[in-house]
């Protein structure tokens, strides 16, 4: 399994200044990716609720994830570059097929574009998509991408899109660039094992993320489609006491829990020091102990 890190990019890490610096440093260190997640407003009184609890006010201090990709595609050479997660339906699909194909060609064919749902309702009234559209959109968002990415002349005629034949370049130089999908729902699986190549899961405990890998493989074969990748986030939170929640207690557990990871089939995983530390060079020695203690006990 291939260890990641989350790139600097809310609370007091949203300082688009620190992103080649740790970017450049993670490489240095060994981590094989680098990604970036998503948050386009972080209501005071959020109408739908964050899940597991409340949001993290680190998110109410956030740097574009176009941009942290920019940045880190400018300042690494050999990381793979995700999103984990682009939230697609707040965004029209041909400026996320523009940005993407950028980046990708900026980073010689790195990227992995990482798209969602999300779970925040005020987000949705802020960009006026409506919230109930969210699933349609995602589907047609797919659609739209792999009609601009595919050979020219493009064109897309569809419920909430538009495009009249025409030229869409530069393309990305992957070809296809892949696309993971994330979501725990029955609904999320179908279209995971339908329409992506990997699925972008989260620090589920052991027996959870099994499941999820089996239903995305049943999915995958119902669909005649071979097996999925998978990247999983993990949102660490270090202490010294041992705790239930993986991602969360001694360093050690952490990477017993990588590790279990890898054992169920787990391609990628990241860790997100941003919740747990707040500083650069405090993430930075984070990271490296994380780095270091999963190399000596592979």
């Amino acid at each position: 399994m291939r260890l990641g890190l989350a790139l600097p990019q809310f609370g007091p890490f949203a300082d688009p200044t620190l992103v080649p610096a740790i970017a450049a440093e993670a490489e240095a260190l060994g981590f094989e990716s680098l990604w970036t997640g998503e948050r386009v407003h972080a209501a005071t009184a959020p109408s739908t609720p964050y899940p597991g609890g409340t949001m993290p006010e680190q998110f109410r201090s956030g740097l574009d994830p176009m941009l942290v990709l920019t940045l880190a595609a400018n300042a690494t050479t050999r990381p793979r570059l995700g999103t984990s997660t682009l939230n697609a339906p707040l965004h029209p699909p041909i400026h996320l097929a523009r940005s993407l194909a950028g980046i990708d060609r900026l980073s010689g064919g790195r990227v992995i574009a990482g798209l969602g749902l999300g779970w925040s309702r005020d987000e949705y009234d802020a960009v006026a998509v409506p919230w109930r559209e969210r699933g349609a959109r995602l589907d047609e968002t797919l659609d739209v991408l792999e009609s601009l990415w595919a050979a020219d002349p493009v064109q897309h005629d569809g419920r909430f899109w538009t495009i009249s034949p025409g030229d869409f370049r530069p393309k990305p130089v992957q070809q296809p660039l892949p696309i993971y999908l994330g979501g725990l729902s029955p609904a999320a699986f179908r279209r995971v094992g339908r329409r992506a190549d990997g699925w972008l899961g989260v620090a589920l405990p052991a027996e959870a993320l099994r499941g999820a890998l089996a239903s995305i493989g049943d999915q995958a074969r119902d669909a005649g489609r071979g097996p999925i990748a998978t990247a999983l986030r993990i949102n660490v939170a270090v202490h010294a006491a041992a705790t239930e929640r993986p991602g969360s207690g001694p360093v050690e557990q952490l990477v017993d829990y990588l590790h279990e990871a890898a054992e169920l089939g787990i391609d990628d995983a990241f860790v997100d020091l941003q919740f747990t530390t707040s500083t650069p060079a405090e993430l930075l020695d984070l990271a490296a102990r994380i780095r270091n203690a999963f190399e000596a006990t592979a």
